[in-house]
């Protein structure tokens, strides 16, 4: 039987201004390393602090979520990336700060170097006050930002190839972590969203050059292979999806019901992390496809606005969700990460450590 969490974070925290000075002034990796360790001292008690009983590093050793598969491997350019548009409800990114490339592209075949967690496992297993959990980017991440042709295609026929050499390393590295005394892994898959905005389901077709429905099927097939490596008794197994979010911008909407039958009914996961803080995620309905047994993390809490929502909203809407889905398979959370990126969304820390204790609050008010 997996943990329950009813009150859950995604995973990534906003760096505190001296750590994000640090690595863009080129510090030392030893002296920087030091600096980590008094940052995530800071964030492990403040997440005991708040009553979580689950535990990140707040991924303060990451450039971004999936760095830690970047600087694990060999193969990637990461001076080169694929030309992608963000966008917010309100302006075009060119309207407001510069959005970081966390993309590179591949150029050789992939070669592990190190463990993917190498730098951040060690450390966590020494002073967390409680369950770890640990986040990875799925390996489905990869072939729709890391693939371009005239460079990829020398040395991965296509799209699929590669996603094959990814879950690889991936389901090695995860079936590790699941005997290494880790509570929670966490798969980050924002790459599902594609398949719920049509404008991505043509970029696909024509840019990716793949048919949407095979890579559907080949991304959740890559997926199970990672959550079956990684299952273990007393180990929770979970994926989170959100539709972009890098300096509080976003790329992609649409709800969940393009896929939902198949996402909830085949992916082998104990847990699903659903971005669900405003309209651009539709209604609640694909719930209905949730089997028995399976928890869905609402995450009505947005971690892209510092506004505070109010406990009364968030109960009105777990109540909804109820009528769809038994209250029992739910859970709360922010909808995403507050930093994805190094730079961290357009929040500062007193925001962040406010929603994360209003979801500690709702959820103890809702399942005690």
């Amino acid at each position: 039987m997996h943990a329950l969490y009813r009150a859950d974070h995604v995973g990534s925290f906003l760096r505190p201004p001296e750590l994000l000075q640090a690595r863009l002034s080129g510090m030392p990796a030893d002296e920087l390393h030091l600096l980590e360790n008094k940052h995530i001292l800071r964030v492990l008690e403040k997440q005991r602090e708040l009553g979580f009983e689950i535990f990140t590093d707040g991924e303060l050793r990451r450039s971004n979520f999936m760095s830690d598969f970047t600087d694990a491997v060999e193969g990637l350019d990461l001076d080169d990336a694929i030309s992608r548009h963000w966008d917010d409800a309100a302006k075009n990114v060119s309207d407001g700060p510069a959005v970081s490339s966390i993309t590179g592209i591949v150029k050789s075949r992939l070669k592990q170097k190190q463990p993917l967690t190498n730098r951040e496992l060690p450390y966590l297993q020494q002073h967390s006050p409680g369950a770890i959990k640990m986040t990875l980017p799925s390996a489905t991440q990869f072939p729709a930002i890391s693939y371009k042709y005239g460079v990829t295609d020398t040395v991965y026929r296509d799209p699929f190839e590669l996603l094959d050499d990814i879950t690889a390393i991936m389901t090695s590295d995860l079936k590790s972590l699941a005997t290494s005394g880790v509570s929670y892994l966490q798969i980050d898959a924002p790459r599902y969203s594609y398949f719920l905005d049509p404008k991505w389901c043509q970029w696909m077709q024509e840019e990716l050059r793949v048919d949407t429905d095979a890579m559907l099927t080949a991304s959740l097939r890559a997926d199970n292979a990672c959550f079956a490596a990684a299952r273990r008794e007393g180990v929770t197994l979970a994926i989170h999806l959100c539709r972009g979010n890098n300096r509080s911008h976003w790329y992609a909407e649409g709800g969940y019901d393009a896929i939902a039958e198949r996402l909830f009914d085949e992916l082998e996961a104990d847990r699903f992390l659903l971005e669900y803080d405003d309209e651009r995620s539709g209604s609640f309905a694909p719930l209905r496809y949730v089997p028995k047994g399976k928890i869905v993390v609402l995450g009505l809490v947005s971690s892209k606005r510092a506004e505070l929502e109010r406990k009364e909203d968030l109960l009105r809407r777990i109540d909804e969700a109820a009528g769809v889905l038994p209250l029992e398979q739910l859970a709360l959370s922010p909808q995403c990460g507050f930093a994805s990126t190094m730079e961290g969304n357009d929040l500062d820390e007193a925001d962040q450590w406010a929603k994360l204790k209003l979801v500690v609050e709702t959820a103890r008010e809702v399942w005690g």
